[in-house]
């Protein structure tokens, strides 16, 4: 089964690899993440190439059933990030 890797895993593994400072390394990572946050949010969609795209998607409102009483709700619309991945390089 695979393994979970969390945010301090990957700082600790580029903090092993390249030198830096895990402090440097969180502060650079944590602003990527904010900016990628605050762009799509401002409605652009956010390209990294060879890793994927982030965007934020809308859900317009519609009309449910209560699975229970089987009356009809309305549910909210509503907005969500999505993220592509992107297709794998061929090496040579």
């Amino acid at each position: 089964m695979a393994k979970t890797i969390s945010k301090s895993d990957i700082i600790d593994a580029i903090a092993a690899s390249s030198g830096f400072a895990k402090t440097s390394i969180k502060e650079v990572i944590d602003a990527a993440i904010d900016e990628i946050t605050a762009q799509t949010k401002a409605g652009n969609k956010v390209n990294l190439a060879g890793f994927g795209a982030f965007k934020l998607r809308e859900t317009a409102a519609r009309t449910g059933r209560n699975p229970q009483t089987g009356e009809p709700i309305e549910i909210a619309a509503s907005s969500h990030l999505t993220f592509k991945a992107s297709k794998p390089t061929k090496k040579p």
